[in-house]
């Protein structure tokens, strides 16, 4: 639900050169309805982004309304009592800003980039959100059907749209990261209009939330515009999380899934890992990019450029709160069958379990982290996204953003080998056939 103004996304491209090695200064603090505030100044360019991360997802939902942080995403766009129905989009685009949001597992995240002289504009309009949404059955009525659509386009209708939904429903029994962020629409068809004001009223509340502004401010303005429009703002009642553990997976998991969108099959392995505030987690990341980042990585190079088994393959470690989700997918070419491809896949695997990788491999590696790490963080919307993530999903650690890349350069070739033997092991994961959906009998 981007609206994007090509004047702001070429001043957002330039604006902020992060280099590695220059410190991130920022200023945070409470406000006594226990919102936190995290002031990053940079006076370069005349832009500012706000944003506000509420530490709500898919896995705070109850399994019998699921999709309802997704839903929230669209409906406090709708209006407020000061934003008339419909008007958010224009107020922003109008005033020469873009906006966007977007839901995860474990978190909501709404955020404007704005020239600076509209700060007092971004604030007022997410304190509006905070405080004054218009929650009514038109409402729900009107983004019901918008994210119906969503779901058909994206999940229903798409390729390979479902895999994700697939693997989460196997690898997760009792924890809620086994529902999907779009959710069910039967669950939201079901819902009444007094369950999305309570799910709004417990979670959009400011002691859940983090309100992060950076860019060209002036800090002690700042300040007295964020106490003006947000200290008000009723502090909720204390959230508290207590999420069932899952069991250790001791025996694969094999299961089939079918997609009517489909020719070519593909296989999913899909392990189950640490949270992301782990090292753990991070020397996944790196596996994931020792074996699929680039032409020149392992598996592609192997398995779609000189065996020519496959169209596509690929690593990656999807990183969440409690747990992550690390998956190493492939699509078969031609004749190669799916086991095949699980066979040369883990051979991969167990060389990295066996001996540590080259010091040439090792090198590049930490050259691609640095230059991913100064990209996530180049603009003013990448690092206001950072702090707000790091200080909710990292103990509070804000000042990770200055840290963090030094974490994953002292990952050794020795952990990378401990931690590919600890967790990727044929009996600890889920091995999903995505297969095509097979013809229906004629009677």
């Amino acid at each position: 639900m981007k609206l994007l103004n090509p004047i702001i996304f070429l001043i957002l491209l330039v604006s902020c050169q992060f280099f590695y090695g220059q410190k991130v200064a920022f200023e945070e603090y409470d406000l006594e309805n226990g919102l936190h505030v995290i002031l990053h100044q940079d006076n370069s360019v005349p832009i500012v982004t706000t944003a506000v991360l509420y530490h709500v997802g898919s896995k705070d939902e109850d399994p019998e309304r699921t999709g309802f942080a997704h839903f929230f995403e669209h409906l406090l766009f709708e209006g407020t009592q000061n934003i008339p129905k419909g008007k958010w989009f224009s107020i922003v685009t109008g005033n020469g800003g873009s906006n966007n949001a977007y839901t995860t597992n474990d978190f909501t995240y709404y955020y404007e980039n704005f020239p600076s002289n509209n700060l007092k504009l971004g604030l007022w309009m997410e304190s509006e959100r905070m405080l004054h949404p218009i929650i009514d059955q038109t409402g729900v009525d009107t983004q019901n059907e918008v994210v119906k659509e969503e779901k058909r386009m994206r999940y229903d209708n798409s390729p390979y749209g479902k895999w994700n939904e697939e693997v989460k429903s196997h690898l997760y029994q009792v924890h809620p990261y086994s529902q999907t962020t779009i959710g069910k629409m039967e669950h939201l068809d079901a819902a009444t209009l007094e369950e999305f004001m309570a799910f709004n009223k417990k979670y959009y509340i400011p002691n859940n939330a983090i309100l992060t502004v950076a860019g060209d401010i002036h800090i002690p303005q700042t300040k007295k515009w964020i106490q003006e429009y947000f200290g008000s703002i009723p502090k909720g009642a204390e959230i508290v999380r207590k999420f069932a553990q899952e069991s250790p997976i001791e025996e694969t998991i094999k299961a089939d899934a079918f997609d009517p969108n489909i020719q070519i099959p593909a296989i999913f392995l899909a392990y189950r890992t640490p949270g992301r505030n782990s090292r753990d987690a991070r020397v996944l990341d790196v596996i994931s990019s020792y074996l699929s980042q680039g032409k020149s990585s392992k598996l592609y190079k192997k398995l779609v450029d000189v065996q020519k088994m496959s169209l596509q393959v690929a690593a990656f470690n999807m990183n969440d709160e409690d747990y992550s989700t690390y998956v190493i997918l492939s699509l078969p070419l031609g004749e190669t069958q799916l086991e095949t491809l699980i066979s040369e896949i883990d051979e991969e695997v167990e060389k990295i379990q066996k001996d540590l990788i080259s010091e040439k491999d090792y090198q590049k590696l930490q050259n691609q982290f640095e230059s991913e790490f100064v990209n996530a963080n180049s603009t003013i919307e990448g690092i206001a996204n950072s702090l707000a993530e790091y200080y909710t999903f990292y103990g509070g650690d804000t000042d990770l953003i200055n840290k963090e890349l030094d974490l994953y350069k002292s990952i050794s070739r020795e952990e990378i080998r401990n931690v590919a033997r600890k967790y990727l092991n044929s009996n600890q994961r889920l091995e999903l056939h995505y297969l095509p959906e097979p013809p229906k009998e004629e009677k």
